[in-house]
């Protein structure tokens, strides 16, 4: 059923070896792609298919269970198709970075700054890369898997104190 997608079809066409897999679950497709081609896909999405609006720049976290530890998810809409789009690029802890979707959408400014702070993904080329929610001396990536459950250098919480 994806494969029958307008906008899968029109990438298969454009960008047939960046192309890694594509899924459709519940009515939601995902298409991941290679990681040095995410830039190229997300600005033809949006200058020739219409997916205007990037409503979510997220990562998760396969620590141990997948070669490529991390994974970049963009949530994409088309206003005038009515259409969603999750687009998904992996990168290695080895080379945590990714080129900055900033040059397609401004709005993932703030979104990548999330990232980067709380998953430690570089942006290539971003306007403004440096922690949005944490101070800036905080140490560690706290979405992190491996990250400690009381932060660095705490004392593991013991409950109330009475």
């Amino acid at each position: 059923m994806a494969e029958n997608n307008r906008a899968v079809l029109k990438l298969n066409e454009k960008f047939a070896s960046s192309i890694i897999e594509v899924a459709e679950f519940r009515g939601e497709v995902t298409v991941t792609v290679k990681k040095e081609d995410i830039l190229a896909v997300l600005s033809f999405l949006k200058q020739s298919l219409q997916y205007n609006l990037l409503t979510d720049v997220t990562a998760v976290d396969y620590l141990g269970k997948k070669a490529e530890r991390f994974m970049m998810v963009y949530q994409l809409y088309s206003i005038p198709n009515k259409d969603r789009l999750r687009v998904k690029a992996a990168v290695s802890e080895g080379d945590c970075r990714i080129e900055s979707a900033t040059q397609v959408w401004a709005t993932a400014n703030w979104l990548e700054r999330e990232v980067y702070d709380l998953f430690g993904i570089t942006f290539d080329h971003h306007p403004d890369l440096r922690r949005i929610l944490m101070t800036p001396e905080w140490e560690g990536y706290p979405l992190r898997k491996d990250y400690p459950l009381q932060g660095p250098d705490r004392e593991p919480y013991k409950g109330r104190l009475s």
